[in-house]
Parts: structure tokens; sequence; C-alpha cells
């Protein structure tokens, strides 16, 4: 009956946290391996599989968030073009301690909502993990992610899902 209640009281708990309030105290690397261990745990049909996780940390996600300023001003007609987003989509990289691309592989076993469903929950279990240990974070998904083929070699059976920002609230 404890454990219920534990885990009862951590989903409650569970929110997401955005970068503007994060503190510049790095998320210990046991914590990240805790999160992608809990993230494989995720049921999946015919054992699949379907999420594929790439960290981005230093120097990798500052050059992750001027990427997507990049795509962002070069998608952006000139007439819709914000300069506060385009600043706002560099600022949450950069306040983010970690930031994970979440990818999702088909692997034409299952019908691809399967494959969809179970990286969802792999990115539930991160989430869960996250707030169990007091790690703020949230899952984005905005639709430059649909520009990052090359950086994150995404191939065909692929689609990026977004990315999931980390980081510490203490």
């Amino acid at each position: 009956m404890e454990n219920a209640k534990i885990l009862k009281h951590i989903i409650e708990e569970r929110r997401s946290v955005f970068p503007k309030d994060y503190t510049d105290t790095p998320i210990p690397e046991h914590i990240l391996e805790e999160v992608l261990n809990a993230s494989v745990l995720a049921p999946n049909h015919k054992k699949t599989k379907p999420w594929r996780f790439k960290v981005f940390r230093n120097e990798d996600k500052q050059q992750l968030g001027e990427e997507l300023q990049s795509i962002y001003k070069t998608i952006t007609p000139p007439q819709t073009f914000l300069e506060k987003k385009y600043q706002d989509i560099g600022f949450k990289i950069s306040k983010a301690n970690i930031v994970i691309s979440i990818v999702c592989e088909f692997s034409g076993l299952v019908p691809d909502w399967e494959e969809i469903a179970a990286t969802a929950m792999a990115v539930q279990n991160m989430y869960l993990t996250c707030t169990a240990n007091r790690v703020g974070c949230y899952w984005s998904s905005p639709a430059l992610v649909n520009h990052l083929e090359n950086s994150l070699k995404i191939e065909e059976n692929q689609k990026c899902l977004g990315l999931f920002y980390m980081g510490s609230l203490t």
C-alpha cells in the first residue's frame, strides 16, 4: 500500500516546469541516467522500443538552440517573424541544463499510433522520474522540430515528436 501512495503522490505532483524557472545547478549524471533508464521501461507492442533519444548538453545544446533559431528565421515570413519568439527559442535552450530530442521510429510491425503511444509512455516515465527527483521538465513540440532531420539524422521511418527540457529547481 505504501508504494501506491508514493506513486499517487508523484503522479499528482507531475507538472510541466518551464526553463524560466530552472536554476543554474547542473543535473547530476546519475539522475539523467535514472530518467533515461525509466524511459525504456515503457510498454511497447512487439517489443519494438520505438523511442530514440539524443541528449544535448553544453556546446551541443547551444548549437541546437542556434539551429532552432536559424530554422525559425528561415521558415518564418518577414511579416510574421517575431524577434521575441526568436530570442525565446535561444533563451529556453540556454536555461535548460539538458535537452533531449524525442524521436519515434516506426517499425512497420505495429500501427504507427502504437509506436507514438509507446514513445509518449516513455516520456511520461521520464516526467515521473524527474518529478520524483525534483527536477523540472517539459515536453515541447514546436513545428520547428520537423526541420531537424539533418542534425538529428532522422531516417525515413522516423519522426521527431519534440524536445524534452530538463533543469534543476534548487
